[in-house]
């Protein structure tokens, strides 16, 4: 089998039509060159070339050879660049597992300042409840977890990438909807929309948690998993509901969003998981761009 040097030779030689020429273009003497072509010649079982004394002809072989060689020249070129760039850290893929609820939030400030800073980085994005995004990272389907605490694994590192409070959902003619801050207490008997305990196991404990603390305990009505769906079901006038803040983003009609006193203000978190030992050499930089982020809106 010929090798990428003996091609360099053919294409050197076939566009210059002089084998002179054509060493120096590759820095090289004549006769290397000459024996180049020649097991090159050995190899294809074909002539290339038509040499003498005066001049240098390529054959119908060489000419149709040509443009093959060529091709595999750029795709080596090109093949070498992208295990360079891959090595470095400056292009690859990133297999990123969220939840519904970040895709309103952190997501896509993540993505937009991953497509400037990291313009050579395909994210590739993958919607995954908390539960499964732990399976998912530890058999290496995902390399990072937006996901809910908490995080509880041996080989995983975590960031805290967001805090944010919670909202009450209010259908627009009940009459809490006339307040510009609602108290926990004023829960207590209403009919409510909950999360489902186990497949939203996060806002759920989180909202009975709350619940305990203040003494109250609202009428549970339906219990689901899909924040949209429950704004759809307070719009229906079937109960109130806590949603978290970014979700006040979808703008349900006939839903009014209310602010409430609750401790801590902003209970609701996110977090970031990816393997420790994971050796990707993309990973440091795209948890650098992140870190920057959260310290950034933390700031803020």
């Amino acid at each position: 089998m010929f090798d990428l040097s003996q091609l360099q030779c053919f294409v050197a030689v076939a566009e210059e039509l002089h084998f002179g020429r054509a060493a120096a273009r590759l820095h090289m003497t004549q006769p290397p060159l000459s024996r180049q072509i020649k097991i090159l010649e050995h190899v294809l079982e074909a002539q290339l070339f038509v040499r003498t004394s005066r001049s240098v002809r390529i054959t119908p072989a060489g000419r149709s050879f040509l443009p093959e060689a060529l091709r595999l020249l750029k795709l080596a070129e090109s093949a070498a660049l992208v295990a360079k760039s891959i090595s470095s850290g400056k292009a690859g893929t990133v297999k990123i597992g969220f939840t519904a609820g970040s895709a309103q939030s952190f997501l896509p400030t993540l993505v937009t300042e991953c497509r400037k800073l990291l313009p050579g980085v395909n994210l590739l994005l993958k919607e995954m409840v908390s539960g499964d995004q732990i399976d998912a990272l530890e058999s290496g389907q995902i390399d990072i977890g937006l996901l809910r605490p908490p995080i509880v694994h041996p080989e995983f590192d975590s960031l805290q990438v967001l805090s944010e409070s919670l909202l009450v959902a209010v259908p627009k003619g009940h009459r809490l909807a006339r307040r510009r801050e609602i108290l926990i207490k004023d829960l207590d008997g209403e009919p409510f929309v909950m999360y489902a305990p186990f497949e939203a196991r996060y806002f759920y404990d989180l909202l009975v948690s709350q619940f305990a603390k203040a003494r109250i305990l609202p009428r549970y009505v339906q219990h689901l998993s899909q924040i949209h769906s429950i704004l759809a079901l307070v719009r229906a006038g079937l109960g109130l509901a806590l949603i978290p803040e970014s979700a006040g983003s979808l703008h349900v009609e006939h839903v009014v969003l209310r602010a409430i006193r609750l401790t801590p203000p902003h209970p609701v978190e996110l977090h970031m998981a990816w393997r420790r030992h994971d050796d990707a050499p993309l990973l440091p930089r795209f948890l650098t761009v992140a870190r920057s982020l959260v310290a950034r809106t933390r700031k803020g």
